[in-house]
């Protein structure tokens, strides 16, 4: 799958920001039909303040977190400002452009701010590596 631009500044993201909300929704609220909760239930509360952070991972291993899409019109690329892991690198703005292809997944977490982990904690991704094995050859 290519990330392209009609997928980020379309409905791709769009889905995946709203699905990651839905399924937050529901764990927070597991017992309730979101189609029969009221616009002013806690429920819809709940929906309507959460947030979203997005992490993509690049071909090349390079993790970043989106703190903000730029828009900076059609193009071969996404330029985004980046959430720095640095302490150091949060005194201004770190604006990023990444090839479409080069960006191999996207991960947007739902959160409420009541239950967000610290400010500006970089998120750093849910890693699928492998444990190193032990030597399983007979000696």
């Amino acid at each position: 799958m290519v990330f392209d631009y009609d997928w980020w500044h379309g409905d791709g993201l769009n889905r995946q920001i709203e699905e990651s909300k839905r399924r937050a929704a529901k764990y927070r609220f597991p017992n309730l039909d979101p189609a029969k909760a009221a616009g002013e239930s806690a429920y819809g509360r709940f929906y309507r303040e959460l947030e979203s952070r997005m992490i993509i991972y690049l071909r090349d291993n390079a993790v970043y977190e989106i703190k903000e899409l730029a828009q900076v019109g059609k193009s071969g690329y996404l330029t985004f400002e980046c959430q720095p892991a640095d302490e150091v690198y949060r005194v201004g703005s770190f604006v990023v452009a990444v090839p479409f292809e080069e960006i191999a997944r996207v991960e947007v977490f739902a959160v409420h701010p009541s239950e967000k982990p610290e400010e500006n904690t970089f998120i750093k991704g849910f890693s699928g590596a492998r444990q190193p094995k032990g030597d399983d050859r007979a000696g």
